[in-house]
C-alpha cells in the first residue's frame, strides 16, 4: 500500500523536517525490516536527507541554491517558476531509505526534507515500505 503524506509550506523556498510523519507512516506499515521508497510527485519541489538538529544547515543550502539557481533569472520558461524547476532536479524527487526495527535507519543528526521551490502550498510526498521477508 502507498501512504500519503500531507505537507503544508508556508514559504516560496523552505526546508520542512518530515522525518516524525514518514517514521509514523513506516510504523504504520507494519514492516520490521525492508526498504521505504519515499517519492515527491512535484515538479517544482524535491526531497532530501540532511542535518535536522542545527536550523542553519538548511538556510545554507537554501541560500546556496538560490546563487547557483536565482529566481529572478534569464529563463525562457513563461510560468515564471523556472528556477523551481531546476532546484527540484538537483535535489532529486526520491529517496531508499532502510528499514530496521520497524523505523527509518538515519544517521544520529539526520532528517528527511521536503524541499519547497515554489510555495506556499499543499503538497504530498508518497510512501511505500516494502519488507525483506525477514524478521
Amino acid at each position: 500500500m502507498i501512504k500519503k503524506v500531507d505537507v503544508q509550506t508556508n514559504k516560496t523556498q523552505e526546508y520542512v523536517d518530515i522525518t516524525q510523519r514518514l517514521q509514523a507512516a513506516v510504523k504504520e506499515s507494519g514492516v520490521q525490516e525492508g526498504v521505504a521508497f519515499v517519492y515527491c510527485p512535484h515538479t517544482t519541489a524535491g526531497l532530501c536527507v540532511n542535518e535536522n538538529y542545527d536550523p542553519t544547515v538548511a538556510a545554507d543550502i537554501l541560500n546556496k541554491l538560490e546563487e547557483l539557481v536565482p529566481v529572478h533569472g534569464a529563463y525562457s520558461h513563461a510560468e515564471g517558476n523556472a528556477a523551481a524547476h531546476i532546484k527540484s532536479c538537483l535535489m532529486g524527487v526520491s529517496l531508499q531509505l532502510l528499514v530496521s526495527g520497524g523505523r527509518l535507519v538515519l544517521g544520529t543528526w539526520q532528517g528527511v526534507f521536503f524541499c519547497e521551490f515554489d510555495g506556499p502550498r499543499q503538497r504530498k510526498v508518497l510512501l511505500k515500505v516494502l519488507s525483506s521477508g525477514v524478521s
